[in-house]
């Protein structure tokens, strides 16, 4: 989950990501032959999809195991070939749809067990920016590298304070006394790949090229440049044990992706709205590429119960949906568990 700095990866300025502990699990062996055949305990109703080494085509239907076969295709066009198939069964508690990263996630997931189980050399680092290409070039989403980043370079209680420029990153201890970070989904499933990301992306880049003749562009252009910014000041306030400045411009990046961004939607702003209403609410901001998705919030220990009570409430009488709540810790990025 990314803590502030949204939409700023692929501007090349600053994000502020953590690992959770949530995540996506995988149990793989190798084959005698090419074919790999892949089942995953969430999608249980596909049953076993069968593919091969010989087949590096993305799947029309969007199926999700164009994921994993990106990431397989970048390491062999990487020239790490890969030399028998493989049977692989996946289990991820990330819920789908819900932006917080599960592509990444499997697609990270993916990478650190090829390596492990055909010997590649390669580094958690190298893991991540593999992700990040497969999947802007094998499944078409323009993604920038923090979701891969921070799920390949996780560290238990800390977020990460990444250039995006330069891939130069610190650890900052994230010490939250007396307060959670709680991720409130809005149950409103995105697809980065169909929705207005690529524009966004493709916007403010325009306004990074030449004088800002449209207003479209402009805006976009705008809301990079303070939010890298607001990412910058946020990681001192946090060094410097400031929660409550840290908290002011959490709400501010939520406004400026709202209006001068436009990647939330009335149904997130409503989570926000109601949470910036309740004592004992420190920050509350939509979370990743937008569209629907969820919000992140700290929260006083003491607030947590009546947050949760208040969102729902207002959240099933505007909206008519349930929203869920993770109260959610800091991780490791990906490790062997047998």
């Amino acid at each position: 989950v990314n803590l502030i700095g949204e939409h700023t990866d692929y501007n090349g300025g600053h994000v502020f990501p953590c690992a959770l502990t949530i995540g996506t699990y995988m149990a793989a062996r190798k084959r005698d032959d090419r074919k790999l055949r892949f089942y995953s305990m969430n999608f249980d109703n596909l049953g076993v999809v069968e593919s091969s080494l010989d087949e590096f085509t993305p799947d029309p239907d969007g199926l999700w195991i164009n994921y994993p076969m990106g990431v397989m295709w970048a390491f062999e066009g990487r020239g790490m070939k890969l030399e028998s198939g493989l049977d692989i069964v996946l289990f991820g508690n990330i819920p789908n749809g819900s932006g917080l990263s599960s592509s990444a996630s499997l697609e990270v997931v993916t990478g650190y067990m090829l390596k492990d189980i055909y010997s590649f050399n390669v580094t958690n680092q190298d893991i991540a920016l593999i992700g990040q290409y497969s999947e802007n070039n094998y499944n078409g989403c323009n993604c920038g590298i923090m979701d891969q980043f921070a799920s390949a370079m996780g560290k238990k209680d800390n977020a990460i304070f990444l250039d995006c420029n330069t891939l130069d990153f610190e650890y900052a201890p994230i010490v939250l006394d007396g307060a959670k970070i709680v991720v409130t989904n809005s149950m409103v499933k995105h697809s980065l790949v169909t929705s207005a990301y690529n524009d966004r992306r493709n916007e403010s880049s325009q306004a990074h090229k030449d004088a800002i003749k449209d207003e479209v562009a402009r805006k976009r252009g705008k809301h990079a440049v303070y939010e890298n910014q607001r990412t910058i000041k946020a990681v001192k306030a946090l060094k410097e044990n400031d929660i409550e400045t840290f908290g002011k411009l959490m709400n501010a990046s939520h406004v400026s992706l709202r209006d001068d961004y436009e990647t939330s939607c009335p149904e997130v702003d409503v989570l926000v709205d109601e949470a910036w209403k309740i004592p004992g609410v420190i920050g509350s901001r939509i979370t990743g590429g937008g569209f629907g998705g969820c919000t992140v919030s700290i929260v006083k220990d003491e607030a947590i119960d009546q947050f949760k009570a208040n969102l729902t409430k207002a959240y099933e009488e505007k909206v008519g949906k349930t929203p869920e709540f993770y109260v959610v810790s800091i991780g490791d990025g990906p490790s062997r568990l047998a």
